[in-house]
């Protein structure tokens, strides 16, 4: 599928599950001790690395970009693809800024980011074009600024790449070694990573991953 047509494919699908979506997911940290723990080494980071502006890209209902400033983080706002989901954020957190945008072309400036957070938004990436998305990650970051991405893993390191049964939208697994990679290809550096294997409340057997990267 195309790169804009698969775009717009994701952005139709999320427009018609906002409202559900938003429901199921904004407390969802609340049962997460793992997720708020590398959301916090990722604010931690960005702290020490001076601070400066965050963007949570495919933010959806702005649940973890409200997270995010109550770790400390005080230049933050969320971006995604869906008009949708971007109302929703701004009706519940009119104390942040939200946008409709593309991680393929953010309209953010070269080195503007101190970080970037990138939660579960690649899924919907074709694998083809994954390796542009992780490039406009790095060209949005400063020197020394952090990513903390979010995925699901790939059953084996033979499978780099692996579709799976998303409910909203077609989406794909990754293997962290091979995201790893592409992010070195990008200039970023990956300093930390959080495997957690599946919870048996969780509806797909997955592992999921967090990296966590430095850009040189």
């Amino acid at each position: 599928m195309p790169e804009q047509d698969s775009l717009a494919a994701t952005r139709e699908a999320y427009d018609t599950a906002a409202d559900t979506y938003a429901r199921l997911f904004r407390d969802s940290l609340r049962d997460s001790p793992l997720d708020r723990a590398m959301l916090g080494v990722f604010a931690e980071a960005v702290r020490v690395g001076g601070g400066g502006p965050v963007a949570d890209l495919g933010c959806g209902p702005g649940h973890v970009t409200a997270y995010l400033t109550e770790l400390g983080l005080t230049e933050v706002f969320g971006v995604d693809a869906s008009p949708a989901m971007i109302e929703l954020a701004q009706q519940a957190h009119p104390e942040l800024r939200f946008g409709v945008g593309s991680m393929a072309s953010l309209d953010i400036a070269d080195g503007a980011l101190a970080g970037a957070l990138s939660r579960w938004s690649i899924i919907h990436t074709p694998p083809p074009e994954l390796p542009s998305i992780i490039g406009e990650f790095a060209r949005v970051l400063a020197p020394g600024g952090h990513l903390l991405i979010g995925f699901s893993a790939s059953g084996a390191a033979s499978e780099p790449t692996q579709v799976f049964d998303h409910a909203v939208a077609p989406a794909y697994q990754w293997w962290p070694d091979h995201l790893s990679a592409l992010l070195r290809a990008s200039g970023l550096s990956e300093m930390a990573r959080m495997v957690r294997e599946p919870r048996p409340t969780d509806r797909r057997p997955f592992k999921e991953v967090h990296l966590l990267a430095r850009r040189a």
